[in-house]
């Protein structure tokens, strides 16, 4: 498994997002994608307090057990969890990561990430509270998500000398989506921060499971799913085309959904979600292909920057 950085942090190229834990998967279910995962060289977990109303990382704590240094820990705070819990106010942080911390059942956390911007916060104050985290050895690194260029700027424009900084930023980013390369990978490469898509896979369209007019297989995210913006009937159309290019290349859509985003080279680790060990295993092995500049060429001729 090919290997990135993220700070001073070590990644697998292929991660695992953690969103379906809690939610479409119970405990059991969980420990089998985590496990699977793990034996496949996958060395990092994505997930959210947020995630299955906090009990993605309640779950990925109990199947971590025995593993936790086999790993480089994920999560994220600040979406709301209820009332109470939301934003980015110093003291929530400080709860918020305390909380996650227990859920996980470890005394550290590798990438600690505000989830979104809380405009009612100033961002020095979020940075202070974080900078608190590192020091005391509760967080390694820290990054955030959801972050246009303009907000990206003024968090390290905040940052104080010696003080912890961002060294991440995770946004929505696919060959179906790829309003990142308008402003925000550009403004990482600058920084030198590392990029991780969400939602790589369009939510599954990527994966090749779906076809036009036929319905989607029984179970999965987007079956049945017909308001979602990611089954419009451009995306459906340019996904066809990006299947049947990669094809007639001796590959799947799936490869190309992931080889695709490991060709950025801001891209860290492409952290794609799964509920079975199987599709562990194929995301891992969907990676390897490197792409010519003729095929970039000709997959920004399919799906353009206006997609999405």
């Amino acid at each position: 498994m090919e290997t990135r950085q993220i700070g001073s942090l070590t990644v697998s190229l292929v991660g695992l997002g953690c969103n379906n834990f809690g939610g479409r998967l119970d405990a059991e279910g969980t420990r089998k994608v985590v496990h699977a995962a793990l034996d496949a060289g996958i060395t990092f977990l994505d997930t959210a307090d947020i995630y299955g109303g906090t009990k993605s990382e309640e779950f990925m704590g109990r199947a971590l057990a025995g593993r936790r240094h086999d790993v480089v820990l994920a999560t994220k705070f600040g979406m709301k969890v209820d009332d109470r819990r939301k934003g980015a106010k110093p003291a929530y942080v400080r709860q918020a990561l305390d909380d996650s911390l227990r859920r996980l059942s470890t005394d550290r956390i590798d990438l600690y990430q505000l989830h979104q911007p809380d405009p009612e916060t100033p961002i020095a104050h979020t940075l202070a509270a974080l900078d608190e985290a590192v020091k005391s050895g509760k967080v390694r690194e820290i990054g955030c998500s959801n972050f246009t260029a303009a907000q990206i700027r003024e968090a390290q424009a905040a940052v104080k000398d010696g003080s912890a900084r961002f060294v991440s930023v995770q946004n929505e980013y696919s060959l179906l989506h790829r309003e990142p390369e308008r402003e925000v990978l550009a403004e990482c490469e600058r920084q030198g921060l590392a990029f991780l898509p969400f939602f790589p896979l369009a939510s599954g369209l990527l994966t090749g499971k779906y076809r036009r007019g036929e319905p989607g297989p029984k179970g999965a995210r987007l079956t049945g799913n017909d308001k979602s913006h990611f089954l419009s009937e451009r995306n459906q159309e340019v996904a066809e085309k990006l299947a049947a290019f990669a094809v007639a290349r001796g590959h799947t859509l799936l490869e190309l959904a992931f080889s695709w985003l490991a060709s950025h080279s801001a891209v860290a680790s492409v952290i794609a979600g799964a509920t079975k060990p199987e599709q562990v295993q194929a995301n891992v092995k969907a990676a390897g292909w490197k792409l010519s500049p003729e095929d970039l060429a000709e997959i920004d001729r399919i799906a353009p920057l206006s997609v999405g």
